[in-house]
């Protein structure tokens, strides 16, 4: 999440404060009240889907497989994605002003392709409004434009029609700036056709795609009307070769007259410190405007932007040099940050497909090639990045936020949340909080104006309580609220939230009623056996040592003091203003994390007191603490197996 503010490059590690006030949780209901479903029955959908594609002449297959890569057939209820596109079929309709505003030097979607809402109301004579709000006029928005660019290629048009002969149009629907971001979409759209699939959306409309592994004319995209794009071979960028991400350098530089540069550390990564982590980042503003930042030497930095309307990519930092984009040194010596455009706060938006799609494309390559393991614990949220000392946690934040899918994003990564049935849920075990996300309509605050609650959709967590009563207050979180009081909805406010994905210490169970160590204390959440929201999974706890009463948790993992050479300051660990009490336990997230500080503190710093890694040898673990993770000593804590 970026900030308004220009940043100088002294306080770029450092986040700026998030109020927290707003409407308070004395106990909100568990669940908000779903949008209503549409009258229809619940396979309604599915039969405008079939009506649709015989109207306009387009393989229901290929029809079906397009929606799905735009938006998994769900409508979100009427509301716009962050890209300005509605329903199943995901027709956009960006204003004029916003359109003028993606003019520039960067590659940009037509203006045409922008406004398919627009379009497919003239095809169709179906008004803008239903377009937006009615599925099945929706769906025959979309299949019309798909028949509207079928044709525009010269192509056969027909519901019998073969789907290998719609890769063109396909290709088409993307709204892509060039034709390697065309093709990568039409990739996407036959991989799920030959894969097929079969899901209730957000309205319980059952829908099922049979697989149908087709020989798609691939040759068609060169019919587009659209530049070539950038090969991967032939550029600086870090990317898998089906994304055709840009190099766009963000500047290495200074400015001013008191030694300040910006706007990142040249390292040489992994030599200089491992790459542990994966930052997702959303960026507050639209693709333009945080190009324009992430080019400005006074400003942070982060690896990689990715648009959302199609997902097309920039690359801004090696990922061997460390850019400054986590509020968290420690962090940002050991990751990789990756920008979406998008806005955490407001809940009348969503992600869109493609987003998901490349980002774990990107992701999954990135992964690879540094080998960071594809968990939670590494694919991070920026919201899980601990402060650094007590004084930064409450400006810490908290983007994605609530509404980004961790468990289909993890889905796409091949790599999916989830635990094991055969393993009990009771006191000592390890589970995984999984709550489902389009069905799970928690309150939540804030989005739009303080003391209103936020659209009802789909989040991904669940509140933990003080008690087992679902009108419990929120458990409290010191850090996010000095003065002792109790969690609250409010959208920034993540201190009483167990995100998807995350794990935690059973400490006791009541009924449907699940008690996990959380912060130093426990915190309660519903998760019936008949529709349970965690399960348990085997792996590694810490615990305190014998004999201590408390063990401190840190936000970085720096070196002791015995291990900084001559010339380079002591870096004080400072504890945070939590702690583990006596008789608690905490997942470890990794349990082989390096102790050290990458000294970067001058522009184009020379070795052996600038730009060098100091190591030490005080080890320390990486756990599940609260919603963000946390380090602790290994000389403070015991570990051992939990089951």
């Amino acid at each position: 999440m970026l900030r308004r503010p220009k940043i100088l490059a002294a306080l770029a590690a450092v986040a700026l404060p998030v109020a927290l006030t707003g409407v308070s949780s004395g106990g909100p209901p568990a669940l908000a009240a779903p949008p209503p479903a549409p009258a229809a029955g619940p396979t309604a959908a599915a039969s405008a889907f079939q009506a649709a594609a015989a109207k306009y002449g387009v393989p229901e297959s290929v029809l079906l497989a397009v929606s799905y890569a735009e938006s998994r057939w769900d409508d979100h209820g009427g509301t716009p994605s962050t890209s300005g596109g509605y329903g199943p079929m995901h027709l956009t309709a960006l204003g004029a002003a916003e359109v003028a505003d993606l003019s520039g030097k960067q590659k940009v979607a037509s203006a045409e392709s922008l406004q398919t809402l627009n379009k497919a109301s003239q095809l169709t004579g179906i008004d803008a409004t239903a377009l937006r709000t009615d599925t099945t006029s929706n769906i025959n928005g979309g299949a019309a434009v798909l028949a509207a660019y079928q044709r525009s290629l010269g192509l056969p048009v027909g519901a019998s029609t073969s789907p290998a002969q719609w890769y063109g149009a396909v290709a088409s629907y993307a709204e892509a700036g060039d034709r390697v971001g065309a093709a990568g979409f039409a990739d996407d759209v036959y991989s799920i056709l030959a894969k097929g699939a079969a899901r209730t959306t957000n309205t319980g409309q059952r829908i099922v795609m049979p697989a149908l592994a087709v020989k798609p004319d691939k040759a068609q995209v060169n019919k587009l009307a659209l530049p070539a794009g950038v090969q991967p071979s032939t550029s600086d960028v870090e990317c898998p070769a089906s994304l055709g991400c840009e190099w766009l350098p963000a500047p290495y530089s200074t400015f001013g007259t008191a030694g300040d540069y910006g706007n990142h550390d040249l390292a040489d990564r992994p030599k200089t410190g491992k790459i542990d982590y994966i930052v997702i980042h959303d960026t507050e503003g639209t693709w333009q405007g945080v190009l324009n930042l992430v080019q400005d030497p006074t400003y942070v930095s982060w690896q990689y932007t990715m648009r959302s309307s199609d997902g097309h990519t920039w690359q801004h930092v090696k990922a061997k040099d460390v850019a400054w984009q986590a509020g968290n040194w420690y962090v940002n010596m050991h990751s990789i940050g990756i920008e979406h455009e998008g806005f955490a706060p407001q809940g009348a938006t969503w992600f869109t497909e493609a987003l998901y799609r490349n980002s774990a494309k990107l992701v999954r390559y990135l992964a690879a090639k540094n080998h960071i393991p594809l968990d939670r614990g590494h694919i991070i949220g920026h919201d899980q990045v601990p402060g650094t000392v007590p004084s930064t946690v409450r400006g810490m934040h908290w983007d994605p936020g609530p509404y980004w899918d961790w468990e289909h994003y993890f889905d796409l990564l091949g790599a999916p949340i989830y635990g094991h049935k055969i393993f009990p849920v009771k006191t000592g075990s390890i589970v995984t909080i999984k709550p489902g996300f389009a069905g799970n309509v928690q309150v939540v605050s804030n989005c739009d104006a303080p003391g209103t609650q936020c659209a009802p959709q789909g989040t991904n967590f669940v509140y933990l309580r003080q008690a087992p009563d679902d009108n419990a207050a929120l458990v409290k979180d010191i850090g996010l609220h000095p003065d002792g009081s109790d969690g609250t909805t409010v959208v920034s406010d993540m201190g009483s939230r167990a995100a998807a994905g995350s794990q935690y210490v059973v400490g006791q169970r009541q009924g449907d009623w699940v008690a996990v160590w959380y912060l130093g204390a426990l915190g309660w959440f519903k998760s019936p056996a008949s529709s349970p929201v965690a399960f348990a999974k085997p792996g590694l706890v810490v615990k305190p040592k014998a004999g201590l009463t408390s063990v401190p948790v840190y936000g970085r993992a720096y070196p002791e003091q015995a291990a900084y050479p001559a010339g380079i300051p002591y870096q004080t660990v400072t504890p945070l203003q939590y702690s583990i009490g006596a008789g608690q336990a905490y997942p470890v997230s990794d349990a082989n994390i390096e102790t050290d500080y990458y000294r970067a503190v001058t522009f184009d710093g020379v070795p052996p007191t600038d730009h060098v890694q100091v190591l030490g040898k005080d080890r320390y673990y990486q756990i599940w603490f609260g919603h963000r993770m946390a380090y602790v000593r290994a000389a403070d804590v015991d570990i051992r197996p939990a089951f």
